[in-house]
């Protein structure tokens, strides 16, 4: 058996998530737990749904937490979204449209599904064609995709959702506080995420909002359990298929009724409430800049050093970039290099990406120049011996030259009356 503690080796995570939590995010998971019920807990409970009201940009009543990683998020939304035989779209531009397909697919939905390349996304006009072909009850839709690093628009969806009565339902879990996400302004009905990418937490909890009409389509399915159903309590005939899941009890749970549902994760509770804390306290805009700053510092950095980036770059999110692996370079030997000679791990892809690129993250507590730099100078060092042809010191110069140039533009645009 083992006989010492857990003792993880120093990283920097310079991946597309998980990346290095908050500090100050620890240290509110290690505080100490208290009952369920408890005055104080149902305060954290509360506070932490008014937090993501507006990280989220909504008003929405219906915000709380989906106690899992972010996946969990998706499929309690998509299962109490989802009767079986539902028409559903799934435009796919990466491998988290393809998860969103596998759900749908296992609540029973008919999934129609419309692709493009990958590094691509989508037009409004080639959505809205889709949905004019398909009439689906719900569109499903990946914000930021990882495996591409791309982003798609979101903001003429929600109009052409409206008009055809058609849910949106989009995971904004690599995008959500390090790129404009604005529920209500967008008409965005369901949108779920997780705390490991933009949010500076750890996996385990799955910030969740849904609008009035959503809310209206789970409610109406909703149960209330035996053992605690009174009379006159609603059985439906239709419920949602998962218990778990179950979002019109998780409505009942975290609204004024505190109806048991399940035990709530107290720590990841703690650790979510306090990733919004930062992120409001920041400024949602502030933060989105930072990601932005950041990640075009990277980028500028890795096509310094002649490195060709993959996807095109109009629809790229702030927070990671596809950087292509150089002809005669061994893609893993160079990430084996930088965690085990740099304590640093960038991530590789999957499917038709999977050995052709580099994923490199700036998100959450790691979107800082110190980090930046410190990551393009271990690449730099590791494609040299890895025989790749770099200018010396070209990508950290290019990142210090792009930062002295947008904080010269910040000044002047300070000092213009």
């Amino acid at each position: 058996m083992p006989s010492l503690s857990i003792n993880p080796p120093a990283r920097l995570l310079m991946g597309p998530g998980p990346i290095n939590a908050d500090p100050r995010v620890l240290r509110a998971m290690a505080a100490q737990l208290v009952g369920q019920y408890d005055p104080a807990m149902t305060g954290y409970m509360t506070e932490t749904q008014q937090l993501y009201r507006t990280v989220f940009g909504t008003s929405n009543e219906h915000t709380l937490l989906v106690d899992g990683t972010a996946r969990a998020g998706i499929e309690a939304a998509l299962v109490s979204l989802i009767e079986p035989g539902d028409r559903v779209l799934v435009p796919i531009f990466g491998r988290f449209g393809h998860l969103l397909r596998e759900i749908a697919e296992r609540a029973g939905a008919e999934v129609h599904v419309r692709e493009v390349e990958w590094g691509q996304v989508f037009t409004p006009a080639a959505i809205e064609q889709a949905i004019r072909e398909t009439r689906p009850k719900l569109l499903a839709i990946v914000h930021g995709d990882t495996s591409t690093t791309m982003m798609q628009p979101l903001d003429e969806l929600g109009e052409i959702c409206a008009r055809h009565d058609v849910l949106f339902y989009t995971d904004v879990t690599a995008s959500l506080g390090g790129n404009t996400v604005e529920t209500d302004a967008w008409g965005l009905d369901a949108v779920t995420a997780g705390l490991q990418k933009c949010l500076a937490g750890p996996s385990g909890s799955a910030p969740s909002t849904f609008s009035p009409r959503a809310a209206a389509v789970i409610n109406a399915r909703r149960s209330i359990e035996a053992g605690l159903r009174e009379p006159g309590d609603p059985v439906s005939q239709n419920p949602i298929r998962s218990n778990y899941f179950d979002l019109s009890m998780l409505f009942d749970y975290w609204g004024p009724k505190r109806l048991n549902h399940h035990t709530e994760a107290t720590t990841m509770l703690y650790g979510a409430r306090e990733c919004a804390r930062l992120l409001v306290d920041e400024g949602l805009p502030q933060a989105v800049d930072r990601h932005r700053r950041h990640g075009a510092a990277m980028l500028a950095g890795v096509e310094a050093l002649g490195l060709d980036v993959f996807g095109d770059l109009r629809h790229k999110m702030n927070n990671v970039v596809a950087v292509v692996i150089p002809d005669g370079v061994n893609g893993d030997s160079v990430r084996g290099a930088l965690l085990n000679d740099f304590g640093i791990e960038i991530g590789t892809s999957f499917g038709p990406l999977r050995g052709l690129v580099w994923r490199i993250g700036t998100m959450g507590y790691n979107a800082r120049q110190d980090t930046v730099l410190t990551t393009l100078a271990a690449l730099e060092a590791v494609l040299r011996r890895a025989g790749a042809s770099v200018v010396a010191g070209s990508g950290v110069g290019a990142a210090y030259d792009f930062y002295a140039d947008t904080d010269s533009a910040d000044d002047a645009r300070q000092e213009t009356p």
